[in-house]
């Protein structure tokens, strides 16, 4: 399944009306008409109002309008666009014709059992003003007193490049994305304001040439991905990870990304730590390994110690380390020597910002195995030099071109995280806010590490880390509520993550 920008969902359009010869009336009475069985589902009984804009999102309303009519449902539609597309006007024409009336404001003393809002669609620009932002504020009045709202396509008022909202916006019960998922109701803002995110294929085709569609990481895809164990196996046929981690001030972080690991399934799991914090770790979870680079109570570079590391599979590096100079030396001297697959995270990247953020390029040209970098938006931010908001308003651009220009793969951690490689890019969006603690990010590089020492790439790992935590935060969400969730127990409930996905794939 994919998720589209507003601009490869345009030249999808264009693609199925010119290429393949569907016109593009057609293509809105099939909107039209999904959307109509959709607000039955949701409103088996009661009146309901079509909400319409001048756009092709409005004409799908009036269509919606029309066929709901058809089947004796009480429909009202509300429309004072100033400019309507040719498409729109002609259903607008159509619904007139079968007896439709058309009103510009929305009557507040009908309580209308379901509201759908077509009012404006993923081109929006900037934020709703005038009497859209009134009438979207309107439906969401509706909505507290039980009226149920239906959003064709995306939410009114939600960007559909990278799902913020400026001034406000629709608050849906149900969105229904028309041809593929839109990246605006999966990204920021657009998640709360979207609800429940359904997909109907209406035969808009994706032009072939153009391979590099977002793709929603997903069960199928997990299940495609997750190694198949064999029953004669040994510990060594699931790698070797090593976790260089942890501070005196921040001696969690190690923990937490080294018992992850472990949940996550890699044969051996080791956690190097500077040796004064390392009787910390004894025996709290007696699998771990545990090691030390070098005396101390922060991570000290010394090239000799760091050979060592070069005999694992996977590594994950910069989780509580702190920011400094012999950290971001580490990380350098990791991307110019490890062959296997490395994870940076955290400090590691911070002071990579730090000291080298100018050599970046000269660094990452030497980069001798697969690397992916895991950072939150303030992390990146200081990595490429840009703002939070810049990157935030770029949606996807920004960790694509960083993939591109450095040839490394790039897991933008959000409510919602893009994974960007040179080639390819992917969408993640499980997960709740019981994350929003201290320790999520530890968990996610771990549970990554781990399972890129079971051998799968480091793009597949962080796709498959990503979609795997979020899930155990799910499922500890629905058992201990968002408030109470920890990091702690997101990794106890991993192993109740994967076994959800061998029962729906058996």
């Amino acid at each position: 399944m994919y998720v589209l920008t507003n601009d490869e969902m345009r030249k999808a359009d264009e693609y199925t009306i010119g290429e393949r010869g569907v016109s593009s009336l057609a293509l809105m009475e099939r909107a039209g008409k999904a959307l109509a069985d959709e607000a039955e589902r949701l409103a088996p009984e009661g009146d309901i109002l079509c909400v319409c804009g001048g756009g092709n999102n409005g004409g799908d309303g009036f269509v919606c309008a029309r066929v709901l009519r058809s089947r004796g449902r009480g429909v009202d539609v509300v429309f004072f666009a100033d400019r309507i597309s040719d498409d729109c006007r002609v259903n607008m024409a159509k619904w007139l014709d079968v007896g439709g009336d058309i009103k510009t404001e929305i009557d507040t003393d009908n309580d209308y059992a379901l509201i759908v809002d077509c009012l404006v669609g993923t081109g929006l620009r900037g934020g709703l003003q005038g009497k859209n932002a009134q009438t979207a504020k309107e439906i969401n009045i509706a909505r507290l007193f039980d009226t149920k709202v239906l959003s064709a396509d995306i939410p009114s008022g939600v960007n559909g490049e990278n799902g913020l909202v400026e001034t406000v916006a629709v608050q849906a019960d149900v969105t229904l994305c028309i041809g593929e998922l839109k990246f605006g109701t999966t990204f920021a803002d657009g998640l709360d304001y979207a609800g429940k995110v359904k997909r109907v294929d209406i035969g808009i085709f994706l032009p072939a040439e153009d391979d590099r569609y977002t793709a929603l990481i997903d069960g199928e895809m997990v299940a495609e991905w997750l190694p198949k164990r064999k029953r004669n196996v040994h510990k060594g046929t699931f790698g070797k990870a090593a976790i260089v981690a942890g501070s005196e001030e921040y001696t969690g972080a190690a923990y937490l990304a080294a018992a992850a690991c472990l949940r996550a399934g890699a044969g051996y799991t080791t956690l190097f730590v500077p040796k004064n914090i390392l009787p910390y770790y004894v025996l709290k979870s007696p699998e771990i390994l545990l090691k030390s680079l070098n005396d101390g109570g922060r991570y000290e570079f010394i090239e000799e110690n760091m050979q060592q590391l070069l005999a694992y599979d996977a590594i994950a590096y910069g989780m509580g380390m702190g920011v400094s100079e012999d950290v971001a030396k580490g990380a350098v001297w990791l991307i110019e020597h490890f062959c296997g697959r490395l994870v940076l995270d955290a400090d590691g990247l911070n002071s990579l910002a730090a000291y080298y953020q100018e050599e970046l390029p000269a660094i990452f040209a030497k980069k001798k195995g697969d690397v992916v970098l895991t950072p939150h938006c303030k992390e990146f931010a200081r990595l490429t030099g840009k703002s939070v908001e810049n990157i935030l308003e770029s949606g996807l651009t920004a960790p694509r071109a960083f993939a591109q220009d450095f040839g490394v793969n790039v897991l933008l951690k959000g409510a919602a995280s893009v994974l960007a490689s040179a080639e390819r890019t992917a969408l993640n969006v499980t997960g709740t806010a019981g994350q929003a603690k201290a320790g999520s990010g530890d968990v996610l590089s771990g549970a990554i590490v781990g399972l890129c020492a079971m051998g799968m790439s480091a793009y597949e790992g962080a796709a498959l880390g990503a979609y795997f935590t979020g899930k155990a935060a799910e499922l500890a969400t629905a058992e201990l509520g968002e408030i109470s969730v920890t990091a702690t127990d997101v990794i106890a409930y991993m192993g109740r993550a994967f076994l959800q996905i061998n029962r729906e794939t058996v």
